[in-house]
């Protein structure tokens, strides 16, 4: 591909396969979604939602025999798979959204699949910051970002009782990571971009796959028909849930991290996860 393509182009598909292969998990949860969806039948003796649950099973089971995933990178998953499985039984006892299938592994009407939607997120970003060999810097100093993060989970729970401020943390935000550059490699060369600007691409890529759940009514928001397209403010909410997984993967992955601006990524020993 490289000696058939323009530079640009090359680098441009490698990017893709890349992000592609990290987003793995993810994508193989949106197709068993779009695959139960279409061929299950109501009175099949496994409820579908119990059996999206053991394919997600399956599939964490073989990316960590493979290798595909450390158990390192695999605690910070359970840690998405926690919160997000709390932030779920949360949203739906308060009515944000609703599972309306049938299942037996179901705690207080969320479905426990739901939960690797989030660690699927986590599996994304581990992944990702090893196959690109990603640097941050400069980063902020590592306590203000947990407090950020712990107050951005904090208000999706919060907003429902108290004011919400949601604006204050999109500020927030900016203000904080307005000059982390995400140093990134694609063969020998160094690529760089704006955290912020990273985070809103990936939310409109989360807000997609909130489409494809609501399509294949996994998943259904409040007042919304399995037609009609997500809310847009969607992509803010992951907007600042990207944060707070970003925050979730440095607990373990600090060697990523730089206090100081990078400018020649080139001169510096190249980024290796322990493993």
């Amino acid at each position: 591909m490289r000696a058939r393509l323009p530079h640009f182009a090359a680098e441009l598909v490698m990017f893709t396969l890349k992000q592609g292969w990290a987003a793995l998990l993810g994508v193989l949860l949106l197709g068993g979604m779009i695959l139960t969806s279409n061929i299950w039948q109501p009175d099949w003796p496994l409820a579908r939602y119990d059996a999206l649950l053991l394919y997600a099973l399956t599939l964490q089971a073989l990316f960590l025999a493979t290798g595909m995933e450390s158990w390192r990178e695999a605690r910070v998953i359970l840690l998405f798979h926690l919160t997000g499985t709390a932030m779920e039984i949360f949203k739906v006892h308060a009515g944000s959204w609703g599972y309306p299938g049938e299942g037996l592994m179901k705690l207080w009407g969320v479905p426990l699949f739901s939960g690797f939607m989030y660690a699927s997120v986590g599996s994304y970003m581990a992944r990702v910051i090893r196959l690109f060999d990603m640097r941050f810097a400069p980063y902020p100093p590592f306590w203000t970002t947990v407090v950020l993060a712990v107050a951005i989970y904090g208000n999706f729970f919060a907003h429902h009782f108290l004011p919400d401020i949601r604006l204050v943390l999109f500020a927030a935000t900016l203000l904080m990571f307005a000059r982390t550059r995400i140093w990134f490699r694609i063969g020998e060369t160094h690529y760089w971009m704006p955290l912020p600007l990273a985070a809103f691409l990936s939310s409109f890529f989360l807000w997609l796959a909130e489409n494809v759940g609501t399509r294949t009514k996994t998943w259904i928001y409040n007042g919304q028909s399995e037609h009609h397209l997500v809310s847009l403010a969607k992509m803010g909410s992951w907007y600042l849930l990207l944060f707070v997984s970003f925050v979730t993967v440095t607990l373990v992955l600090r060697d990523a991290l730089s206090r100081a601006p990078l400018y020649s990524p080139n001169a510096r020993k190249p980024f290796r996860p322990k493993t």
